[in-house]
């Protein structure tokens, strides 16, 4: 969906996934974080939470420490290879969650 865009595809366990992050941030291009389990990172708070403000007439989020030029462009995803994952409520209400492995079971949970 997003190969047009020069999308980056990163994991958790990459040293660089926030330094990837910022330079998509500014740059506008779609990032995938692979692989993720029911709790996510800490420094990832600001992107669920879309905290951008407006700086000297420039849209910034801070991410980490730095505070990095927000491209409208941007967008952010993220995967997960468990079947049923159970998310803490303060994750759910800042994100879109899309099941795309519908079981019966998991409709009954």
């Amino acid at each position: 969906m997003e190969k047009h865009n020069s999308h980056k595809i990163i994991k958790l366990s990459n040293p660089k996934f926030l330094q990837i992050i910022e330079a998509s941030i500014r740059m506008g291009f779609p990032v995938l974080l692979e692989n993720v389990e029911e709790k996510l990172d800490p420094s990832l708070e600001p992107l669920l939470t879309k905290s951008i403000v407006k700086k000297q007439g420039q849209f910034v989020i801070k991410i980490g420490d730095q505070e990095v030029p927000y491209n409208a462009d941007f967008k952010f995803y993220i995967t997960t290879k468990l079947s049923n994952p159970h998310y803490l409520p303060e994750v759910c209400i800042k994100v879109t969650l899309i099941n795309f492995t519908v079981t019966p079971d998991g409709l009954e949970d």
